[in-house]
């Protein structure tokens, strides 16, 4: 006679089929929502600026309070999804982006805002990126990056989209109903996502690790992955920050200059859905380190070959390597540390972002103001992204990876 525990299992959707494809949609989703309406704010700030007479500091601190709360938000939200299930946070998540929105379109004062857009956002952006990622992680064991890659591309997808959609937005009917439809789509979209990911998912075919996350944390492997990731990321930060300015200063159109990060996006999603096969042929982790080595490497395009041609190349290049780190990303974590506190894992892991995007700009720019040109930022990016490729050579050949001690 068969076991109830074994019927319950029975009764549990198997890896890798049928539904689990809803939930990579639902990640996809979730992630074209937070990075669009994150992402966005740029269009949004000159009318905000304008109607409220307020510097570009007081009026960018809407996006700064945002992404704060957004990147930092991460291990808390993630643990509460380990526990509680990722339906619950990203329901949230759904309330306190549209809420967040919406509000801001009836303020009266600039400072509200950083409670309405910087809070609300940033809480709802927090609630509902990490939960529906880390997730994908116990619906897939053989299609694992081709899932992660697509899920990945939504965020890029989203921030190619979204902000062209709401600048024609502001210019037909005003900042203040643009946050009302955006705040709305956006709600009802993550509240989607949350029903999607409600479900239970299939049952873990092999031993979950002991290992509690503290001792992850502390592990060789997950700090020199931090590292890696802080560091790589400060040196992306460089060119979105500058690459249009320099381009400028080259004597490129401001059309020209601006597609250079288009051309980045573009290549970015490419690099996100090709990870399926890519991982197949070199293995996840070395995949991964090639990832970040061509991200290093292509800052000598920009640092030696600054026409504008090169540039198109240089964007190119970090793209499709920039796409293929962050959507391996979770697949190696996986690797290394298996799939119990997920969630959590990621989050603690995603505040190098916050760290990276607050370091970078101020770095890099106070090395541009001093210099008086480029050269030593971009040397800059080089420097530390080459570091942030170093750091990580050990990963694989230590077999004493926190994983496989528990098992």
């Amino acid at each position: 006679m068969r076991s109830s525990n074994h019927k319950t299992d029975c009764a549990r959707p198997t890896a890798d089929t049928g539904y689990a494809w809803c939930v990579v949609a639902a990640a996809f989703v979730a992630g074209f929502v937070v990075f669009g309406i994150v992402y966005s704010f740029g269009v949004l700030l000159p009318p905000v600026m304008t109607e409220f007479h307020a510097s570009r500091a007081a009026a960018s601190a809407y996006y700064a309070i945002a992404s704060l709360i957004f990147y930092m938000l991460g291990p808390l939200s993630g643990h509460i999804a380990d526990r509680f299930g990722p339906h619950i946070v990203t329901a949230v998540g759904a309330i306190a982006m549209a809420s967040g929105l919406i509000a801001t379109a009836f303020i009266g004062h600039l400072w509200t805002g950083y409670a309405t857009y910087g809070f609300g956002v940033g809480l709802g952006a927090g609630c509902a990126y990490v939960p529906t990622l880390a997730i994908l992680g116990r619906w897939f064991t053989r299609r694992r990056n081709l899932a992660l890659g697509i899920a990945a591309a939504g965020t890029g997808c989203g921030m190619l989209v979204t902000p062209p959609l709401a600048s024609i937005l502001i210019d037909s009917i005003g900042w203040r109903q643009t946050c009302v439809i955006l705040g709305g789509a956006s709600g009802l979209l993550l509240a989607a996502c949350a029903i999607a990911v409600a479900r239970l998912p299939p049952a873990q075919e092999q031993p979950v690790s002991s290992t509690s996350l503290g001792a992850v944390l502390r592990s060789f492997e997950y700090r020199i992955m931090y590292l890696s990731w802080v560091l790589a990321t400060m040196a992306l930060f460089v060119p979105f920050v500058f690459l249009p300015a320099f381009s400028l200063e080259r004597g490129a159109s401001p059309l020209a200059a601006s597609a250079l990060l288009s051309i980045l996006g573009v290549a970015s999603v490419f690099g996100r859905l090709g990870i399926g096969v890519l991982g197949g042929w070199l293995g996840t982790l070395k995949l991964f380190k090639l990832s970040v080595l061509v991200m290093a490497a292509s800052y000598a395009i920009w640092l030696l070959l600054p026409a504008y041609h090169w540039l198109v190349v240089f964007a190119a290049v970090l793209g499709l390597a920039y796409g293929v780190r962050i959507a391996l990303v979770t697949s190696v974590l996986i690797e290394l540390f298996g799939v119990k506190d997920l969630g959590a894992l990621l989050g603690v892991f995603f505040t190098g972002t916050g760290i990276a995007a607050l370091l970078a700009p101020t770095f890099a720019g106070a090395l541009v103001d001093y210099s008086g040109h480029y050269d030593w930022g971009i040397a800059f990016a080089l420097l530390i992204g080459a570091v942030g490729f170093i750091v990580i050579l050990p990963l694989g050949d230590r077999q004493t990876t926190t994983k496989q001690t528990a098992s």
